[in-house]
């Protein structure tokens, strides 16, 4: 049994790690609960889904440009102090974001301006934080410290929005909004607690490095992925899997018009993609032992696509049957969420190769551009994907549009690797990027 469970070996040999990880734990609670109370907040100032939508707009652009810039700022400063000055204002946008509802503001700008700072100051730290990683852990504990960080993840994925609901509906949002403010010091504390990592630190000093933070430093990331074949097929693979197979946008017509059950139904069909997730991380021990780790994550993302489609079949399939009076839940909910936390765990798992992959095989002085890059695929792919599904399932129904694209990403994913057959013999133990 210790074999299959989470390998831990990361948590006790790096002390350092230890409270990155812990912080982090209890900080991503505190930041879902958040981002799940905004939502609900903007809904009952304006009592429109097109506001709530405009959240996520708010959210994404300066991710983006903060995720590409954070990550050439990283490169060229000191790690530490990079992840200390913007987890710095990530703690204050959470503060002000509390404020407005202790103050009782209620203006829906205060808030979209004080979502754009909380996710700006995101885009810098997160990709810092995940370059930090390889520094403190080595190269060969990095599947286990991801598959870790995947589960804390998926734990606040499922805890969170869970809490938002409950907090909000017993205590109001000035009180859910200030778990973030105490719980994000957890994370404070662990970057403070972090030696000194400047350029170099890891022996891999960039020689044209001139701490100058601009375009051209950006273009340098691109310019090494365009080049790296075995990296760039990591972000191929996400991008297919995120914008062919994304089912969040059709989960709300499913519920009311499908399986039935409403909201309930798209609750228990989310928390069926995060225990996936969650189960994946506890029983991470084979895949730290894996070292085929291109050919993991094509099979990965194959059995996410097949898993899709095989929610799709059983939506299908529930159709068919008319709803009961008052479209109560159905017993087609629960093939639908197995189905749906099959491919929660394949997503889990092409996420913890993909990172281990991205971390490994690019050099130290540019891990904190791609992973910018990847913050920003991460963030844009699903929305993208939501636009894909949610409009393909308007005009074809949503039950197809989940068979044809979970298809689609299989098929996809088999192309691209007739294209680069190198990637399926990607060996960590020879990192090639």
């Amino acid at each position: 049994m210790s074999r299959l469970l989470a390998d831990l070996t990361p948590l006790r040999v790096s002390p350092a790690y230890r409270r990155l990880w812990l912080g982090n734990a209890i900080s991503a609670v505190g930041v879902q609960v958040t981002l799940t109370a905004v939502s609900l907040q903007v809904y009952e100032l304006t009592a429109s889904s097109l506001y709530v939508g405009l959240v996520g707009l708010f959210a994404l652009v300066p991710l983006v440009a903060a995720g590409l810039y954070g990550g050439a700022i990283a490169d060229n400063f000191d790690r530490r102090k990079v992840a200390l000055i913007s987890g710095l204002a990530l703690w204050l946008s959470a503060a002000g974001i509390a404020a407005q509802a202790w103050l009782d503001l209620g203006n829906v700008w205060v808030l979209y301006l004080l979502v754009a700072l909380h996710s700006a100051a995101q885009g810098v730290n997160q990709p810092t934080r995940s370059a930090i990683i390889p520094a403190l852990v080595g190269r060969e504990l990095l599947p286990a410290a991801n598959a870790l960080n995947m589960l804390t993840a998926s734990i606040a994925m499922m805890a969170g929005p869970l809490l938002a609901g409950t907090l909000v509906l017993t205590v109001g949002y000035a009180w859910t909004y200030t778990i973030e403010v105490v719980t994000f010091l957890a994370a404070l504390w662990a970057l403070w607690l972090l030696p000194a990592l400047p350029p170099g630190s890891a022996g891999e000093l960039d020689p044209k490095r001139s701490r100058r933070v601009g375009l051209r430093s950006v273009l340098e990331g691109f310019q090494f992925l365009s080049t790296r074949k075995n990296v760039r097929m990591t972000f191929l693979l996400d991008i297919n899997a995120m914008v062919m197979a994304a089912p969040r946008a059709v989960l709300p017509a499913i519920g009311a018009l499908m399986i039935g059950g409403g909201e309930l139904t798209v609750g228990i069909l989310m928390a069926a993609m995060a225990a996936g997730a969650f189960f994946t991380g506890v029983f991470s021990g084979p895949l730290t032992r894996m070292n085929r780790h291109g050919a993991a994550t094509f099979w990965a993302v194959v059995s996410y696509g097949l898993a899709v489609s095989g929610f799709g079949v059983v939506v299908l399939l529930a159709s068919r049957d008319p709803l009961p009076e008052g479209g109560s839940l159905t017993w087609w909910v629960w093939p639908a969420a197995i189905f749906l936390l099959l491919a929660g765990s394949a997503d889990s798992v092409a996420m913890i190769f993909r990172s281990t992959i991205l971390q490994s095989a690019t050099p130290d002085h540019l891990r904190g551009r791609l992973q910018g890059v990847f913050i920003v695929v991460v963030a844009g792919g699903p929305r993208v994907g939501d636009m894909v599904s949610g409009s393909v399932g308007e005009a074809i129904g949503e039950h197809w549009v989940m068979i044809v694209g979970g298809i689609a990403c299989a098929l996809i994913a088999a192309l691209l690797i007739r294209w680069l057959p190198g990637f399926l013999r990607y060996d960590s133990r020879n990192p090639v990027p």
